[in-house]
């Protein structure tokens, strides 16, 4: 069995640049896509069935992506094709999601987008646990999420910047898809794909060990029994944090379908189409980039931590009552500028969710195996994001009486719960299974 040795940080950077710019289009479809929906016709209450594409592409891709990548090896090596595939895809449909000129062209491209940053974004998971020794997964886990921050943020706030900067004309698109998100998206497109270019170039990959070389023999029906008994065999560790990432991505869901066309809405009084609803949309995209820019700095401090042998579980648990307290917050403000203290709360949190969790898990399975459950992990990802995308209209329309904001606060206390979840993730789920 292969040693792993140390990494240098520089070279820790290297290999987790790629998801800078996966997150640089995470973010620009984060905050601008249910404004687009409601450009094109979407009431509030269709707007979370029009985001099924993310949790249902991430269900379907995520375990098959990470199934083939362990048994990949070629010129690229084992999880740097997966990069590139999903990089040039996910890029080409940025370029193409502000010029839908329908709803459903825009759905369409919606789900193309997700399932190709999904091809990316899985294998990035498994790539910090091939190259990196046990001891340095938390750094490894940690710096995803300072550069996930960073593209965050940047993403986020750039069609308020283009604006405010002078060059986008505010209101010059008669009601139709702000000029400043057309520019945001081509953009992003060219980060992304020069992002994860980077880490191709500078990171080489080891050959698999022996026994994960050959391919999958048997087809679909070797594949789906592999997953069944992945789920039946799962370690203690990913079976409690389970629940923990099921309250938690429902919490996010609630938060990313309805923040901003609640700010745009209920604070700044503003209709589709209305300068209002366009600087509600820019302001609330600043909000976003808040929250993504304290979980950079947070995540700065999670490396410093990390290294210093503080707990996983401990900053986790931290990370999650700050984003619940930050989000329940949210309901009770009417003034724009006093959301970005709310913001500050989730930042912790969303620094925490992006790392921690898989520090958690990555030392309690097998390596041959990472790819794969890595992405059987995902699944407690994407099946509150798919709870929360069928059931989420009605409860907010009927049950919360057509008030956005409601559905923020329930998200806050989501994070809360998960926060109370995680005291059942055993101790000592850091050191080596």
């Amino acid at each position: 069995m292969r040693t792993l040795r140390p990494m240098t940080l520089p070279a820790i950077w290297n290999m987790s640049f790629g998801f800078f710019g996966i997150q640089f289009g995470w973010g620009l479809q984060m905050a601008n896509m249910s404004a687009i929906y409601e450009f094109l016709g979407a009431s509030e209450s269709a707007i979370p069935i029009l985001w099924l594409a993310a949790p249902l592409t991430g269900l379907i891709v995520q375990p098959i992506v990470g199934y083939y990548s362990d048994r990949t090896w070629g010129r690229l090596g084992r999880r740097r094709p997966y990069f590139l595939a999903g990089a040039v895809l996910a890029s080409l449909a940025l370029i193409a999601m502000p010029n839908s000129s329908t709803l459903w062209m825009a759905a369409g491209l919606l789900w193309i987008l997700d399932a190709s940053v999904n091809i990316s974004m899985e294998p990035f998971r498994a790539f910090v646990a091939d190259l990196l020794p046990p001891a340095q997964r938390q750094t490894g886990f940690a710096m995803q999420s300072l550069l996930i921050g960073l593209g965050a943020v940047l993403s986020s706030a750039l069609p308020w910047l283009l604006t405010r900067f002078g060059l986008v004309e505010a209101g010059s698109d008669h009601g139709g898809i702000p000029r400043s998100v057309h520019l945001s998206f081509y953009i992003g497109a060219a980060i992304y794909i020069g992002a994860v270019l980077y880490t191709i170039v500078t990171t080489p990959e080891f050959p698999p060990e022996p026994e994960t070389t050959p391919a999958p023999r048997g087809g679909a029906t070797s594949f789906i029994g592999e997953i069944a008994h992945g789920i039946a065999s799962m370690p203690v560790v990913m079976r409690r944090l389970a629940l923990v990432q099921f309250f938690t991505w429902l919490g996010l869901f609630c938060m990313w379908i309805y923040f901003i066309p609640a700010v745009a809405r209920n604070i700044f009084k503003g209709a589709p189409g209305s300068p209002e609803y366009q600087a509600g949309l820019e302001w609330g995209g600043v909000c976003f980039a808040t929250y993504n820019g304290v979980a950079f700095g947070a995540s700065l401090l999670l490396v410093w931590f990390a290294r210093r042998g503080v707990s996983s579980r401990l900053m986790h648990r931290v990370g999650l009552i700050c984003a619940g307290a930050g989000l329940c917050s949210v309901g009770l403000l009417q003034t724009p500028q006093l959301l970005l203290l709310s913001m500050v709360g989730v930042g912790i949190g969303w620094a925490t969710i992006l790392s921690m969790p898989y520090a958690l898990l990555a030392n309690s399975i097998p390596a041959s195996k990472m790819g794969f459950y890595m992405g059987v992990f995902n699944f407690f990802i994407v099946l509150p994001q798919i709870l929360a995308a069928t059931l989420l209209g009605p409860v907010v329309q009927y049950g919360f009486g057509g008030k956005a904001l409601l559905a923020v606060f329930f998200g806050g206390l989501c994070m809360l719960a998960a926060a109370a979840a995680l005291q059942w993730v055993p101790k000592g789920d850091e050191a080596r299974a």
